[in-house]
């Protein structure tokens, strides 16, 4: 693929899938725990928290990057009490096209796994919970489980998101090569300039061998794992 790609195009792809990686870890956690609050919980707010989480599918990318900007930028609240507290800043960094790239995608992550967590028949927790287990350990035990496969599902819907992300990331850190030049940046810029056609075609090529790639690991090891699962 070196070969193939050039240099600036080849950073471009790496950089999109460290953060397109980075992106679905740091999201898995959270997007469980609120999948899970949203499919058993019965508490006020609920209703706004769904709206909250599927929020970024609604708004304009743009938007969602220029809320980014003003919350986590060097003179926002967020990212100037991170700025002088730890040290660390967001805007114009990769690791703010992290953070946009998983608030993007955390909607698709979370439907996937709620969808999971509501098929389990919820007599399956009910009954571990009768034999003294705790909530926590029948999650873990007898939900964690059963809903694997959406978990699998979820975090690819959203490394595959992750790593198409335009709007909101060019917004909150720009194009910059090298730093925050992802694979849809890459494109949108080789496009504005004459002759860089085969680039972006190329880009474009690997984006959708990812893509692919990533669906296909994803039906295999769901497979495996609903096997298992039978077998047990």
């Amino acid at each position: 693929m070196e070969d193939w790609l050039g240099p600036e195009e080849w950073q471009a792809v790496a950089l999109s899938l460290r953060v397109a990686f980075w992106a679905t870890l740091l999201s898995l956690p959270p997007g469980i725990a609120v999948a899970y609050l949203l499919a058993r919980g019965r508490f006020p707010g609920r209703h706004l928290l769904n709206g909250l989480v599927h929020l970024p599918l609604i708004l304009p990318p743009v938007v969602t990057g220029y809320l980014l900007l003003l919350t986590f930028g060097t003179h926002g609240p967020a990212g100037a009490l991170l700025r002088d507290w730890f040290g660390v800043v967001l805007a114009f960094r990769w690791t703010g096209a992290v953070l946009a790239a998983a608030i993007m995608a955390f909607p698709l992550m979370v439907r996937a796994i709620r969808l999971s967590i509501e098929a389990v028949d919820p007599k399956l927790e009910q009954a571990a919970g009768t034999l003294g287990a705790s909530r926590p350990v029948v999650f873990v035990t007898v939900t964690l489980p059963l809903i694997l496969p959406g978990v699998l599902a979820g975090a690819v819907l959203s490394f595959a998101k992750a790593m198409g992300e335009f709007g909101a990331t060019i917004t909150f850190v720009s194009n910059i090569p090298g730093e925050t030049r992802t694979l849809p940046s890459a494109i949108y810029t080789f496009l504005q300039v004459p002759g860089g056609e085969d680039a972006a075609l190329r880009l474009v090529a690997v984006s959708v061998g990812i893509a692919m790639g990533a669906l296909l690991a994803s039906e295999l090891l769901a497979a495996r794992m609903a096997r298992r699962a039978a077998g047990a």
